[in-house]
């Protein structure tokens, strides 16, 4: 057999990529009042966007438990993968690269020889959507795990994901910025714009949604000529065409899917968002 990947429920890969190159998704929890449920198992997305204007508390998150990990990466190795790698959301924004972590040294202090490596995606979204894809149509064709590891690590420093807010409430429910910098936000009108750089988070603001717009078009622009791209939002998919039919000329040739992004990430950003995942063809050092 060929290296297994692994990773979890904010990748966001569609359920096609997902079967065609069997991998392993581990569901992250959100807890909704005194119910837990696990992501894209019990729980749709439109139901959980449907109700999220009305929770009277924040829904939270949480990221499986390392023996839910260890027991997944066990279970592979036992069904002849020549390794597994796992691959997971960035370390700066959840604890999943953790409890990853906590699993595979676990297994390995018990088999030392247990071929499992876990890697920090250092993204969100399809951001490390686009690098589990990757590394497992790589271990597909063959490839060995420093192989893949190494073509994974290059293509995550081409990689960007941003996404204009509809409104910084949600961020100031989730505790994910100064209760102050929310409230500012609120009575300004300001439209905050994220971004998420080889593991660091980022934040532009601005006062209307065309500005947003206009903001998110040209930070796409800055990655072209693009080797992937994907459309981002948080149920908001009328909004997410008109934008790509604006940024028409930049997307040219390139098939570029429409994702709503997961609850376990909505439930920091809120409804609304729209943006961009996307892999520049180009180093960073060679953007000007």
């Amino acid at each position: 057999m060929t290296v297994r990947i692994v990773t979890d429920s904010t990748a966001d890969l569609p359920a096609e990529i997902i079967e065609a190159y069997s991998i392993i998704v581990m569901p992250l929890y959100i807890n909704i009042g005194d119910k837990s449920y696990l992501d894209g198992v019990d729980l749709s997305r439109q139901a959980f966007y449907d109700g999220l204007p009305s929770y009277p508390v924040a829904p939270t998150t949480a990221a499986p438990p390392p023996d839910h990990f260890r027991e997944t990466y066990e279970q592979l190795l036992a069904e002849g993968a020549t390794g597994v790698l796992s691959i997971h959301i960035s370390a700066t924004l959840s604890s999943t690269m953790n409890a990853a972590r906590m699993g595979a040294e676990a297994l390995i202090a018990d088999s030392p020889e247990a071929p499992v490596k876990v890697l920090d995606a250092r993204q969100l979204s399809l951001g490390t959507g686009f690098a589990v894809e990757t590394a497992a149509k790589a271990a597909q064709n063959g490839l060995g795990m420093d192989e893949i590891i190494d073509i994974v690590a290059e293509q995550i420093g081409r990689t960007q994901v941003f996404a204009a807010l509809d409104t910084m409430e949600y961020l100031r429910r989730s505790g994910r910025v100064n209760w102050i910098v929310g409230r500012l936000g609120d009575v300004l009108q300001i439209k905050p714009i994220l971004r998420m750089v080889d593991g660091a988070a980022g934040g532009e603001r601005v006062r209307t949604c065309a500005q947003a717009r206009a903001r998110i078009i040209e930070l796409l622009k800055e990655q072209a000529p693009l080797e992937r791209a994907a459309l981002v939002h948080s149920h908001a998919p009328e909004r997410a065409e008109e934008l790509r039919r604006e940024c028409a000329d930049v997307l040219e040739g390139l098939d570029v899917p429409s994702v709503d992004i997961t609850p376990v990430l909505g439930a920091h950003i809120g409804p609304g968002a729209l943006g961009f995942a996307c892999v520049s063809k180009r180093a960073p050092n060679d953007r000007r």
